[in-house]
């Protein structure tokens, strides 16, 4: 290995980001080149589209992400615009269905709502920035919690996190205090209503400039920054293997998607970290197939809802001109409704469920201008409840090297199903939705349990495990069994059942997997250099 080595990182996102920034700030003379195969949206790489103030400029880059290629590049695939509506189960706007009905797709006919993004940044230029920490049984039990607290304190650092945004918000401390009192009696002491943490910075008018990989990025990609001098981001490069000689990765091949022109690029470190789709369907087309790999899948099964404020249970909290303060703020930042976010967190063992409440001033969905409530003076919440999925192998995306996808790589079929052990936790959770709508105001929209794969949180596909027993594919700092300089990063690594929002947690997994790697080429460095 050269004592200049050179660091290949597969996708954009928060993940990928982590890696590429520690990797750098930990090897003075190393190169790190990232690989997307979606277009960059925003003229600062992985910024949120959230941020754009503008509705076309905002609908563009969504649209731009809905496909495997933008623009004169972009393919089809097939889901009418009109459908792609954010919120709706068919796909969040900035998102494209893997199963969209059609020869080339994942066959998916129990997770229908298969959805990713392919852009830089990847779903961090769409996610709602929420980053709960993990708690009791989801986090991971071979790691101490001593070394967990620090890795997690070090990805909220890395996300630019936010404990108390919008805590001055009259309307979502009357929120807040009416669940207390529908609630707190019976969770544990700090697992009560609070605000619910989230990615991004309070601007000085009070509104949020949402983080997406661009906050993980930092210094990378401020011109003039010497990590910046060692860094760069293809674009539209689709990679296609991962090349190994024996049991060592030693880079990738890549498709450039403007000229169809294909390379080998030599790396000292490979690492992965596309989507829990992708990412294992790369693997499973280098000829790397561990027996764990696309097997148990979770997400969060979601049930969901609209409730309109009653007004006068919220004027025990909020008075009319904080009222009126408020809604003269928000009239400054129309292009994001949202206005304050509240959560009841994950706890054990009676509320093993994560509610967000999210305040609008509209709802998700139009509603008939005749109804009581459509113009409701103090607004409307949407709340969700996630929900674990226990972890099983049979649940399951696997690969036919017979027939091939629209990119042409092994196609997809995705197996899964919620079992008694889920559908009694959604049931408990459904109840728990009611009595919180009950405690805020009328519904508007009734709970509903969302279709599988709607919370766009899936995981446990590439997980990690303390031994190499056939049940983890990569070990516990991210590195893929039996394949040495290939490292693994994302959602898909965490093997335990969870609740909440799993991107705090896996970009903690990834500093854990990003320190471990900078101990190793450092090691390998020096060994060259004395050689």
């Amino acid at each position: 290995m050269s004592h200049h080595p050179t660091i290949a990182v597969v996708g954009s996102g928060p993940i990928g980001s982590a890696y590429a920034r520690l990797l750098l700030e930990g090897l003075p003379d190393a190169r790190v080149i990232m690989f997307e195969a979606g277009p960059q949206l925003t003229a600062r790489p992985g910024e949120s589209v959230r941020n754009i103030a503008d509705p076309d400029e905002k609908a563009r880059a969504r649209e731009l992400s809905q496909g495997p290629q933008a623009g004169d590049h972009r393919e089809s695939l097939g889901i009418p615009a009109a459908t792609v509506v954010e919120g709706m189960f068919t796909a969040r706007q900035g998102t494209h269905l893997f199963d969209f009905g059609g020869d080339g797709s994942a066959h998916a006919p129990t997770f229908p709502a298969a959805a990713g993004a392919t852009n830089v940044g990847g779903q961090g230029a769409h996610w709602t920035c929420a980053i709960p920490r993990p708690a009791f049984s989801e986090k991971v039990d071979f790691i101490a919690d001593d070394e967990w607290d620090d890795l997690i304190r070090t990805a909220e650092g890395l996300l630019h996190a936010q404990s108390a945004a919008f805590a001055d918000s009259a309307v979502g401390r009357g929120i807040r205090s009416l669940l207390s009192e529908e609630f707190e009696a019976e969770l544990p002491d700090g697992y009560g209503p609070s605000t619910l943490p989230v990615a991004g910075d309070p601007q000085p008018d009070g509104t949020m400039r949402w983080a997406g990989a661009d906050a993980v990025l930092g210094p990378l990609i401020e011109p003039g920054d010497p990590l910046a001098d060692r860094f760069e981001l293809r674009d539209l490069s689709l990679v296609r293997r991962v090349e190994r000689e024996g049991d060592r990765a030693t880079g990738v091949t890549v498709e450039d998607l403007r000229t169809r022109e294909t390379a080998f690029v030599p790396a000292d470190l490979v690492v992965v970290a596309a989507d829990a789709f992708r990412s294992p369907q790369l693997l499973w087309a280098s000829g790397i197939r561990p027996t764990a790999l696309g097997h148990y899948l979770t997400e969060h099964p979601v049930v969901i809802s609209t409730v309109a404020l009653d007004g006068e249970r919220m004027a025990r909290y909020a008075t009319e001109d904080e009222l009126d303060a408020e809604l003269a703020r928000r009239a400054t930042n129309a292009a994001d409704p949202v206005a304050a976010v509240n959560r009841i967190p994950f706890s054990e063992p009676d509320h093993p469920y994560s509610l967000q409440v999210m305040y609008s001033e509209t709802t998700p969905f139009p509603m008939d201008p005749e109804h009581p409530l459509a113009t409701n003076r103090w607004g409307y919440v949407n709340m969700g409840y996630g929900m674990r999925k226990f972890p099983r192998y049979e649940d399951a995306v696997t690969f036919d090297d017979a027939e091939l996808d629209y990119r042409g790589f092994p196609n997809m079929t995705i197996e899964y199903e919620l079992t008694d052990r889920e559908h009694a936790e959604i049931d408990a959770a459904t109840d728990r939705l009611r009595r919180a709508g009950e405690a805020l105001g009328t519904f508007v929209a009734e709970p509903r349990l969302m279709p599988n794969g709607s919370s766009l949180h899936y995981q446990g596909t590439m997980r990690m495990g303390a031994a190499d027993d056939g049940t983890s594919v990569a070990d516990p700092w991210s590195r893929v069994w039996g394949v040495d300089g290939l490292v693994v990063g994302g959602n898909a690594l965490i093997p335990t059942a969870t609740a909440m929002n799993p991107t705090l947690m896996s970009v903690a997994i990834a500093v854990r997997g990003a320190r471990k790697a900078v101990e190793g080429l450092s090691a390998r460095t020096a060994a060259s250099v004395t050689a």
